[in-house]
């Protein structure tokens, strides 16, 4: 007769007894050491990615504190800052955000494509004459394309900048200018040419208060391509004149008593070349105003001529101050980025002529056989200007 083998029974019900413990601990334990990696993790990041703002050439940054979402494959940036070095270590400052969100952007993986975005809350990018200008830093983009390979291992395919502040500040002048955009919002996307299925498949749009008016720009481009190529336009409306009477003072030794400015402004390049036109309108423009009782006998009269200059050209009909200039010209043999490119010709050409519309005569099969143009004062150069020889104001583009 056989024996009934209860003691396998229980020592079957032990060894499953220590297995599951044991995987218990194999849980609990990994557990710990992701945890404590979520603890120290950030501490690791923060101290890598301040090393690397401290070693920029020519910059100095630092960052607060950083915080890692594991789940959706990012980490957030806090309070981050990057002021310009002179040559005597004093800094300047130049960009600084509340919060930087580096992360995965999910939606291209259905594309096939593993790429990032950035976001940007509150930012402020800040030029200064004689310390950091918008030449300067265009010199400096390949410094900052290392900085985010640095920061961001994979490819941007999507930015956006929300509730930002774009200033330029010249202290050397009386007053001092202190001009700006806010409330700017920028979008970019598809900058990795994820979705392939255009000439231009990159779109960009951005939007920004201007003292009372409103900025709207738009462009189509082609990141990935050898040579700018890009279709852009721009919009500016309703700017009140007086609100930027620092600068007039400072630039131009008059100020504005009442006034609006309206700019548009289409560009197109391919192939090397640019072409396009921008047009500035003033209307129901006053020079003249009680204000300026206490003004020098000297300041009173260019106010007159500049005034005088007004009513000669003024669209009485229309009550403004209208014109119309072409850009048109070739980049040179340097290959500039395309945001380099962009930024270049929007400074030589951001105030020049006129007509209150988008005339949709510009786009990509436009830029043929062009040349570049004579040089051309600008349209605020021509009417209220004085001779500056620090100052070097074009219409056409110079490499």
């Amino acid at each position: 007769m056989k024996s009934t083998p209860v003691p396998e029974k229980k020592d079957s019900k032990t060894t499953r007894r220590k297995i599951r413990h044991k995987k218990l601990k194999i849980l609990l334990s990994v557990a710990v050491l992701l945890i404590v990696l979520r603890l120290l993790l950030p501490i690791f990041v923060l101290r890598y990615v301040n090393k690397v703002l401290a070693s920029m050439e020519n910059y100095y940054g630092h960052v607060t504190d950083i915080d890692i979402a594991l789940i959706r494959g990012a980490y957030v940036i806090h309070d981050i800052y990057i002021n310009h070095l002179d040559t005597t270590g004093a800094q300047t400052p130049f960009f600084s955000s509340e919060t930087v969100d580096l992360s995965v952007e999910w939606g291209a993986l259905f594309h096939g494509r593993l790429v990032g975005e950035l976001v940007f809350m509150d930012p402020v990018l800040r030029f200064t004459r004689d310390q950091v200008e918008p030449g300067q830093v265009a010199k400096d983009t390949v410094d900052f394309r290392q900085l985010l390979d640095d920061l961001m291992p994979l490819k941007v395919n999507r930015f956006e900048a929300d509730n930002g502040r774009i200033q330029y500040i010249d202290s050397s002048t009386t007053p001092v200018v202190d001009i700006s955009m806010t409330r700017t919002h920028i979008l970019a996307r598809n900058l990795s040419s994820v979705r392939d299925t255009a000439l231009l498949p990159a779109e960009v749009i951005a939007s920004a208060d201007v003292y009372q008016g409103r900025l709207n720009f738009k462009m189509k481009l082609d990141p990935l391509a050898d040579k700018p190529t890009y279709d852009l336009n721009m919009e500016v409306e309703n700017t009140n004149l007086p609100e930027v009477n620092d600068f007039f003072k400072a630039y131009a030794n008059f100020d504005v008593h009442r006034g609006d400015l309206n700019l548009y402004m289409e560009m197109a390049s391919k192939d090397g070349k640019f072409k396009g036109y921008i047009k500035p309108i003033v209307k129901n423009l006053d020079v003249r105003g009680p204000e300026d009782r206490h003004d020098s006998i000297l300041n009173q009269l260019w106010e007159y001529i500049v005034g005088a200059a007004g009513i000669l050209l003024k669209n009485h009909s229309k009550h403004q101050l209208a014109t119309k200039i072409p850009i048109e010209g070739e980049y040179g043999k340097t290959v500039y980025g395309t945001w380099y490119a962009v930024t270049h010709v929007l400074k030589n050409a951001f105030i020049q002529a006129i007509y209150p519309s988008i005339d949709n005569q510009i786009s990509i099969a436009s830029v043929t056989g062009v040349e570049p143009p004579k040089k051309k004062e600008g349209f605020f150069k021509k009417l209220f200007g004085k001779s500056d020889k620090k100052e070097k104001k074009s219409t056409s583009e110079k490499n």
